[in-house]
């Protein structure tokens, strides 16, 4: 039997077109380094700047602080959206809810953020 996965990595990648197509060339942590691609590419991956150079816990911080924004922004626009009207109560109350949870913990997150880079210098 079949099973979905959604993964969770950081890869390092650039702008690299590939017979004329537009994508990126992309590195893995192993070393492995392949091309995808670019609608795939950033359907597939966050932006979250230059963290190389930061400890692991770090890097991961900030990605689950980018996913967390990026599902904020995402849920927002629906409740803005002329389909949430169609919604019954207790959904839109649910969806309320989640967005005010979304945004409590992207403040903490950055918070813990600032911390440990505070702390890292």
């Amino acid at each position: 039997m079949t099973h979905e996965y959604i993964g969770t990595k950081i890869v390092t990648a650039w702008p690299q077109q590939k017979e004329g197509k537009p994508g990126y060339g992309v590195k893995y942590s192993d070393g492995y380094t392949s091309w995808s691609p670019k609608e795939q590419f950033e359907e597939s991956y966050l932006d979250i700047g230059h963290v190389s150079g930061k400890p692991a816990f770090l890097q991961r911080l900030i990605g689950e602080k980018a996913q967390l924004d990026s599902n904020f922004k995402k849920l927002d626009a629906f409740i803005s959206g002329d389909a949430f009207a169609a919604l019954d109560f207790d959904q839109k109350d649910l969806m309320r809810e989640q967005l005010e949870l979304m945004q409590c913990l992207s403040d903490c997150l950055g918070k813990r953020i600032l911390f440990a880079e505070a702390n890292a210098a």
